[in-house]
C-alpha cells in the first residue's frame, strides 16, 4: 500500500523532448517603418544610390587624381584612370610658386570666420525674434524672409554694389561681408529650431524670474546647437565658394580671394589641368575638414530647422 509520502519519494519521469531542431529567424530586410522589402526593391536602391554617389563624389577622385599625377602620365586616357602610376606632389608646390594662393586662402578665411560669427549671431536672434516674441507684424515679417530667399542674387546684385560704393567699402573685405552678414535662409531655420523647442519650459522660466535675454541664452540657443551647426556650415560654404560677388567688389590683387585667384590660375594655364586640379583641391580641403568636425551636429541640425508648412 503507498502513501503520501512514497508517492512523493518516487522519480517523476519527464516528458520526451522533441526531437526537431529549433527552427532558425531568417533575415527579412524592412524599411523605416517595418515593412517588408523585395529583394529586388532592395538592389534597385542600392543601384540608385551607388549612381548618386558615383555623380556626387566621382568629379572630386578625378580632380584628386589629376592632381596628383605627374607631367608625363596620361590624364585624359581611355578608359580612365583613377590611380595615379607615379603619384607626385610637384603640382601643389607649382600652385604656391604660381600665384600667392596661401595669402588668397587666408583673405577667403576671414571673410568665411566673419560670415560664420555673424549669420550665428544675427540668424539666431533674428530667428528667437520670429518665433517667441509677441508683437505686431511678426507674420509680415516672416514673409518677408520668404520672400528675400526668392529673390535671385543676380536682380540685387547692381543695388549691392551702388550701396557698397556709395559706403566707402568697394575693394575693401568688409565690403565682400557684408551683403551676406545674414541670410534669410538660416534665420528661418533657427526660426523653426526655436519652435521646435517646448514653450513650457521657457514658461517655466519666466515664472521663475529670468528675462527675455537670459530665456534666450541659457534655454533656447543650447536647445539648438544642432542648427547652429547647420547655419555655420552653410555660412562657411558660402562665403568660401563665393565667386561673382567678390569679382565685382575687389580690384586690388592683395585682396583677391581664393575663388578669384584660382580663376586667375585657369585662365593663365588653362592648358594645365594638373595645376587646376590642385589648385581646385586645395580650395575644396577646408570645406571638407569643417564638415567632418561637424558632422554629427548637422544631421541633428537638419531636424531641428526643418521647415515646416
Amino acid at each position: 500500500m503507498t502513501t503520501p509520502d512514497t508517492e512523493a519519494a518516487r522519480p517523476q519521469t519527464l516528458a520526451p523532448r522533441s526531437s526537431a531542431a529549433p527552427r532558425r529567424r531568417t533575415w527579412r530586410p524592412t524599411d523605416a517603418n517595418g515593412r517588408h522589402v523585395r529583394g529586388w526593391e532592395l538592389v534597385l536602391r542600392y543601384v540608385l544610390l551607388l549612381a548618386v554617389l558615383a555623380l556626387m563624389i566621382g568629379p572630386f577622385l578625378w580632380q584628386l587624381s589629376t592632381s596628383l599625377k605627374g607631367p608625363h602620365e596620361n590624364i585624359f586616357s581611355s578608359p580612365p584612370k583613377f590611380l595615379p602610376s607615379d603619384p607626385t606632389l610637384h603640382n601643389y608646390e607649382r600652385v604656391a610658386d604660381t600665384i600667392p594662393v596661401w595669402d588668397y586662402a587666408l583673405n577667403s578665411l576671414k571673410v568665411a570666420a566673419a560670415n560664420v560669427v555673424t549669420n550665428c549671431v544675427g540668424a539666431a536672434l533674428a530667428g528667437y525674434a520670429l518665433a517667441r516674441l509677441r508683437y505686431r507684424g511678426r507674420r509680415a515679417a516672416t514673409l518677408v524672409f520668404i520672400l528675400a530667399m526668392l529673390v535671385p542674387v543676380e536682380g540685387i546684385i547692381i543695388a549691392q554694389f551702388t550701396t557698397m560704393r556709395d559706403l566707402g567699402l568697394n575693394n575693401t573685405l568688409i565690403g565682400v561681408l557684408l551683403p551676406g552678414c545674414v541670410s534669410a535662409l538660416n534665420v528661418l531655420l533657427m526660426r523653426n529650431a526655436f519652435l521646435n523647442v517646448p514653450y513650457e519650459i521657457e514658461e517655466a522660466a519666466f515664472v521663475d524670474g529670468a528675462n527675455v535675454w537670459q530665456r534666450f541664452t541659457r534655454i533656447a540657443l543650447p536647445a539648438v546647437k544642432g542648427t547652429l551647426a547647420v547655419v555655420a556650415i552653410f555660412a562657411f560654404m558660402g562665403a568660401w565658394d563665393d565667386f561673382l560677388w567678390p569679382l565685382i567688389v575687389l580690384s586690388d590683387p592683395d585682396k583677391f580671394t581664393l575663388t578669384i585667384g584660382l580663376n586667375y590660375l585657369h585662365g593663365t594655364f588653362a592648358n594645365d589641368e594638373r595645376l587646376v586640379a590642385a589648385g581646385t583641391v586645395i580650395a575644396v580641403l577646408p570645406l571638407i575638414v569643417l564638415f567632418a568636425c561637424l558632422q554629427r551636429y548637422f544631421f541633428r541640425g537638419v531636424g531641428e530647422g526643418a521647415v515646416k508648412g
